[in-house]
């Protein structure tokens, strides 16, 4: 287990004074109702969750204010509530590997606990707050700009296909048509480890299919999903707008990320 920590810590690129604060932030309930008597006594996750979400919605906003110091309220708002949703956090969280870090119980482990969106967000969370416990906002401040908001620094915040949710609108699109689920696959990454570029193919059945470039594979797969999202709509729009062809902004009306 010792040695479980040590691994996430230089992942993390930050060494625990008291690393007890880890093991509880990688620990599951589940653990701590079924794990050894020492492992009960040390907690779960679930207090430092509650503190991480407060801690990450301060920083991001901070961040927000200092890098666009002219956009109205309500952006800055859409921009936290993606940036802070559990969606961001569970990408970040398999981007970082965390899943394999985490102490759980039989029963998680064996159902899948380890890949489970809110598992992950939330564990995420968790490790800001002992992070803050440790070391201070100084010792989170890196983690969250460096591990979480790097898609967010290389996009800087301008790309709009980061902040609303294409994916989530070609699904329920492609339910409301009968069609199948669709499906994505990187094609293609290019580039230094630094400063890669990535290709992503979105596909809904054998007929409608796009790629679309980004610096993540989250901000490409978000564009190639609007790209098909686009074609569905121009090609169902018989059924989807029987008294007219839609135009302008009611063309397509992708949903925002809910945080």
């Amino acid at each position: 287990m010792e040695e479980a920590l040590v691994a996430l810590e230089a992942k993390l690129g930050y060494q625990f004074r008291d690393r007890e604060l880890l093991r509880r932030a990688m620990t599951h309930r589940s653990r701590a109702f079924e794990g050894t008597p020492e492992e009960t006594s040390i907690g779960d996750n679930e207090q430092l969750e509650f503190l991480g979400d407060a801690i990450l919605g301060f920083i991001v906003s901070e961040v927000l204010v200092a890098r666009h110091p002219g956009f109205p309220e309500g952006r800055l708002s859409k921009l936290k509530a993606y940036l802070v949703s559990a969606n961001y956090l569970h990408e970040a969280a398999q981007d970082l590997g965390l899943g394999e870090h985490l102490f759980l119980g039989r029963g998680e482990e064996l159902s899948g606990g380890r890949g489970k969106r809110a598992l992950l967000a939330n564990a995420m969370e968790a490790l800001m707050a002992a992070m803050y416990l440790d070391g201070g906002i100084d010792a989170v401040r890196p983690f969250v700009m460096h591990k979480v908001l790097r898609d967010f620094d290389s996009a800087r915040g301008e790309d709009e296909s980061l902040v609303v949710d294409y994916k989530s609108a070609l699904q329920e699109l492609t339910q409301t048509l009968n069609l199948p689920m669709p499906r994505y696959n990187v094609v293609r990454e290019e580039g230094p480890e630094h400063r890669k570029t990535f290709t992503v193919e979105a596909r809904v059945g054998a007929e409608y299919m796009d790629r679309a470039q980004g610096t993540s594979k989250k901000a490409a797969g978000q564009r190639a999903a609007q790209h098909v999202l686009t074609m569905l709509m121009a090609t169902h729009q018989h059924i989807l707008h029987p008294d007219g062809v839609p135009t302008g902004d009611d063309a397509v009306k992708p949903a925002a990320v809910s945080p």
